[in-house]
Formats: structure tokens, sequence, C-alpha cells
């Protein structure tokens, strides 16, 4: 009966995955079946800790946010827990020997949310690599199955890409976050005073994450290798579209892929993958 909990909680945790992003559902659906299910576990799992920072306004959040963390702790050290989609991620954390450091790190991010409205350097750098490079870095392990070396290799990549998608995020939400969350992610930048020049200088600092990360993507496993260039499509295709767009634009709305050219970007890169060409 454990088995059928188990594959309920992974599930929901799927479920959750294609509520909240079309973009990673697509890639994850492209990867091989065995990898399906612990992506869709780790994506759960920082979506809902990302929820309790940015969405749960009207209750206590540090209450909510510690509450996450020992849960999580609890459940990885006991093999379960009665939370669905914690349950499916220790199964994910246990089965690949995913380190606890990255879950901290992960977790000391969505923390310093609640405290910090401005990232400077040193905080901004420690920011990126909590809510983004270690996603990376726990999707890596699973894909490498246990190849020591192989992570070793390609974590560097899949930093600069879990970087590299953060970043447009936060170029993408710039209005929201500062309006809604009074936060400002890119140090040294003024939203009262964000120009053409801040924007084009952002972006410059993204397109070396994202041709860096490219580099790692080639190199990927064929099982995961057209999911995580799937998504990579996506995020280019958007940051190009924010790159034409001129400051005003991303200062009024939130530039958007269509669901339409996310079809396109899976069958064109399908057809890719069969050439050989990623």
């Amino acid at each position: 009966m454990l088995s059928l909990y188990t594959r309920t909680c992974q599930e929901c945790s799927m479920l959750i995955t294609k509520r909240y992003s079309t973009s990673f559902s697509m890639g994850i659906q492209v990867f091989s079946y065995n990898l399906r299910e612990p992506i869709y576990s780790i994506y759960g799992f920082v979506r809902f800790a990302d929820e309790i920072v940015d969405t749960f306004h009207e209750h206590d959040k540090k209450y909510l946010l510690d509450k996450f963390k020992a849960d999580t702790y609890e459940a990885i050290s006991s093999g379960i827990s009665l939370n669905p989609v914690l349950h499916s991620f220790q199964e994910v954390v246990n089965k690949h020997n995913i380190e606890l450091s990255l879950i901290e790190a992960f977790l000391k991010s969505m923390e310093m949310d609640l405290y910090f409205h401005t990232y400077e350097d040193s905080l901004y750098e420690e920011y990126i690599y909590g809510s983004a490079e270690v996603v990376g870095l726990m999707c890596l392990r699973v894909f490498c199955g246990g190849q020591e070396d192989e992570y070793q290799r390609l974590a560097p990549y899949a930093r600069s890409l879990g970087s590299a998608f953060q970043k447009v995020n936060f170029l993408r939400d710039i209005k929201s976050d500062f309006d809604i969350r009074s936060r400002t992610y890119f140090p040294g930048i003024d939203f009262e005073s964000f120009s053409d020049e801040n924007k084009r200088s952002i972006e410059a600092d993204i397109q070396k994450d994202f041709d860096h990360a490219y580099i790692g993507i080639k190199s990927l496993p064929k099982s995961c290798r057209l999911g995580v260039y799937l998504a990579y499509k996506y995020y280019t295709s958007l940051f190009k579209k924010i790159k034409e767009a001129p400051c005003s634009a991303i200062l009024n709305e939130r530039i958007r892929v269509a669901d339409s050219k996310k079809v396109y970007f899976l069958f064109s890169s399908a057809v890719r993958n069969q050439l050989g060409l990623i």
C-alpha cells in the first residue's frame, strides 16, 4: 500500500507542475519516462516553498516557511511524510543522494525573501545560487544517475542555466516584484530610475550564462537532453522578446511567449534532436 501512497504523492507533484508551468511541463514530458517523476517532485517542492514567500500575504509567512523546512528535513530523515509534496520529494532526495547542502541553500534563499528587499552583490550571488543554481544541480543528480564524474563535469553548466532562467524571470517580473513585493533583485539598480543602459548591462550578463549553459546542454545524456533544450529554447525566446522591448515596456507589462510558440518549439526541437543538431 505504501507504493500506492507514494505514486499518489508523485501525481500530486505532477499536477502542481502542470498547473504552474506549461513550459517546464512540456520539457519534462519529453524526458525518458524514468526521469519524469523525480523532476516533477523537485519542481513541486521548490514551487510550494516559493509560494509561501511570494503569495501567502495574509498569513504568517515565517511560521509557514519554518514549518515547511522542519517538515522537509523530517521527511528526508524518516523516509515518509503526510505532506504529498514532501513525501515525493524525499523519495527523490534519498534515491538520488541529493546533498542536504543544496536543499539548505535553497531554503535559505526562500527565507531571504522574507527579510531582504534590495539585493546587493554578495546577497544577489547567494540568492541566485540558492534559488536557482541548486535546483539545476538537484535535477542534474537525477539526470546523471549516480555517475559522479559526469555530475561534476556538468555541474558548472547546470548552475549557469539555472542562473540564466532566474535572471530572465527577474527581468520579466521587475515591475511586479517592485509593486507587489517591494523587491529589487539586481544590484545597484533603482527601479524608479531603471534605464535602457541598466537593461543592456543585465542582458549582457544573462547572455553569458546562456552561452555557457548551452555547452553543457549539448553534453547531457540523451535521456534528458531534449527536455532541457526545450526549456532553454523557451527561455531564450522569452529573453529575445525582452531584449527587443524598450525599457518602458518591461516596466509596464509582463512579456510572455505564446502557447502556440511553445508548441512550435516542441516540434522544432524534436526535429533538431533527431538530426543530432543539439
